[in-house]
């Protein structure tokens, strides 16, 4: 191995999953769904904790793995997930219960993001997680914009897409919407961004106006 794949291997085996947040990958890998590593698990945890997050808000609920990792920074928060899978909502429920966390701070909208997100409250949230349908991330991630507060963060996960962000010759579809996020995201004077590498890719960016 290379000086960087060692590096890297170690910082993505360096966080451990509680038993529930376990659980909920390997349920999430049987049904096929993408999900984060638990370096970038950990990072949403301390995220959601420096923020002192009381409000935040999920695209893409999956089995429940992200939420579980903000959650765990943030237990007395309030999370509102959204995701079009009822199927994905009673299983990720199930895991919240087990792992403490009563179901009155954990609200499940089963719907697409893009017909929720316009009814909920501008400047209202603490985290906005993205991390719903990677084809319509660019128009989720002006949504979260809107949404977050400002001091607020705004997450964005899988944002290097298996290396392929790097690589000049892949430019269609998908790809070209992680990269308008991540060009509208450098150019804005209304956030600070930091991306890291571990995982998939972790894009953060905090509204500062």
């Amino acid at each position: 191995m290379t000086h960087n794949e060692l590096t890297w291997k170690f910082l993505n085996e360096f966080d451990v999953e509680s038993s529930t947040q376990a659980k909920a990958r390997a349920i999430s890998l049987e049904h096929g769904v993408n999900v984060i590593s638990p370096a970038v698990g950990a990072q949403l945890a301390l995220v959601a904790a420096a923020t002192n997050a009381t409000n935040i808000i999920e695209i893409g609920t999956g089995l429940g793995l992200s939420g579980l990792w903000l959650l765990a920074g943030a237990p007395e928060a309030t999370l509102t997930s959204i995701d079009p899978e009822f199927e994905y909502h009673e299983q990720a429920r199930e895991l919240f219960t087990e792992a403490g966390y009563p179901a009155s701070r954990v609200r499940l909208i089963t719907g697409k993001a893009l017909d929720v997100l316009p009814r909920m409250n501008e400047n209202s949230y603490d985290i906005v997680l993205v991390d719903g349908d990677p084809a319509q991330v660019a128009q989720n991630a002006e949504h979260a914009l809107r949404l977050v507060r400002v001091g607020g963060t705004v997450l964005v996960p899988h944002i290097l897409q298996d290396g392929d962000i790097a690589n000049p010759a892949k430019r269609a579809g998908i790809i070209a919407g992680f990269r308008t996020v991540l060009t509208e995201a450098t150019e804005s004077e209304n956030i600070v961004v930091a991306l890291s590498p571990a995982g998939d890719g972790l894009l953060q960016f905090t509204k500062i106006a």
